[in-house]
């Protein structure tokens, strides 16, 4: 198979080159213009230079390729960043279906779990869980949910497109931390004093990378997939346990209110996202999301598609050493 894999230099998107390639696939990684440099691409992936939004460009990315595996993702949750968030997400979504659709290719479209409800009875979201108007919080989880729905009205019209949701991915190689590579991290460096009463569903992120092609080998089209972790749904505090377990410093034994947590990230949000134009560490429309723990169950995943179900300190033993060969470029980053 000939594919053509989005966002190829990021996280997921490398993961999912590599995992293709050592299938045994031909593999083009799309890099944007300006970007993360091509040489950052998995060894054997063919660098195409282009940006989600460019039709020209996708069109000649694609020419040719039996699978499009759309990974490419703006993730910010800064206010100061919406318009550019919704134009990578939405609009660059718009772009590769019309070109899936157009090039004849079926199309891998990696969501997200934000487009996925959670239930308030205590019980894990799933794939049928509808998402309230009230859940849909910032203009990341907005945009991945109206990609997502692109997605589904063009299977409804004929394309062959299956849709992925991972979960919080961790594992080696997060050069531009995730918010959960970049909790590892910071916990790792001591920079976590306390903790808010929220949980992740954590999962190996090379297993989130076989997904992918599962869902496209063994999927059905339209149908959502959870690439997650049956063990996987933990409150902040045990995965920060986890951390310390692989070598990390003692877990925090303080709670903070979310009212704290929202407030001080209000502050963050004016001070480092308006004043000084930069991410914000702590966001607020994270701080808000935090308001409810983030479980989700992938069993339809394992039971349709075969999802692998890596043990999760194996997991974070290679994100922690990895962070450790690599902290010295992300604390002179963040300096």
């Amino acid at each position: 198979m000939r594919a053509l894999v989005t966002g190829a230099t990021g996280f997921i998107g490398a993961h999912v080159a590599r995992h293709l390639r050592d299938a045994g696939h031909e593999v083009r990684g799309l890099v944007r213009p300006g970007g993360t440099p091509a040489d950052a691409l998995p060894d054997g992936v063919g660098p195409v230079i282009g940006d989600v939004r460019d039709a020209d460009a996708m069109a000649g990315a694609a020419r040719g390729v039996d699978a499009i595996f759309h990974v490419a993702a703006l993730y910010s949750l800064s206010r100061r960043r919406a318009a550019a968030v919704r134009s990578v997400n939405v609009d660059g979504t718009r772009v590769v279906i019309d070109v899936a659709r157009a090039s004849g290719a079926r199309l891998v479209h990696t969501s997200s779990v934000a487009t996925i409800g959670i239930p308030g009875d205590g019980t894990h979201g799933d794939e049928e869980t509808p998402q309230p108007l009230s859940q849909v919080i910032g203009a990341y989880k907005a945009s991945k949910v109206e990609a997502e729905g692109l997605v589904r009205r063009a299977v409804g019209t004929g394309l062959q497109a299956f849709i992925v949701n991972p979960t919080a991915p961790i594992g080696p190689g997060d050069h531009h931390p995730t918010p959960t590579g970049r909790l590892v991290r910071d916990a790792l460096d001591g920079g976590m004093p306390a903790f808010v009463d929220t949980g992740l569903n954590l999962v190996d992120v090379r297993d989130v990378a076989a997904g992918h092609l599962l869902a496209l080998e063994r999927g059905v089209a339209g149908r959502r997939y959870i690439l997650g972790h049956a063990w996987g749904n933990l409150t902040l505090q045990e995965i920060l346990a986890m951390v310390h377990r692989a070598g990390g410093p003692p877990a925090p034994t303080r709670r903070i209110p979310h009212s704290v947590a929202i407030a001080a990230a209000a502050a963050d949000e004016i001070v480092e996202g308006r004043l000084l134009r930069r991410e914000p560490r702590a966001p607020l429309d994270g701080a808000l999301l935090a308001r409810k723990r983030m479980f989700f169950s992938p069993q339809r995943a394992i039971r349709e598609i075969g999802l692998p179900q890596s043990d999760l300190d194996a997991a974070m033993d290679d994100a922690m050493a990895w962070f450790r060969t690599h902290a010295p470029a992300h604390r002179a980053a963040a300096a």
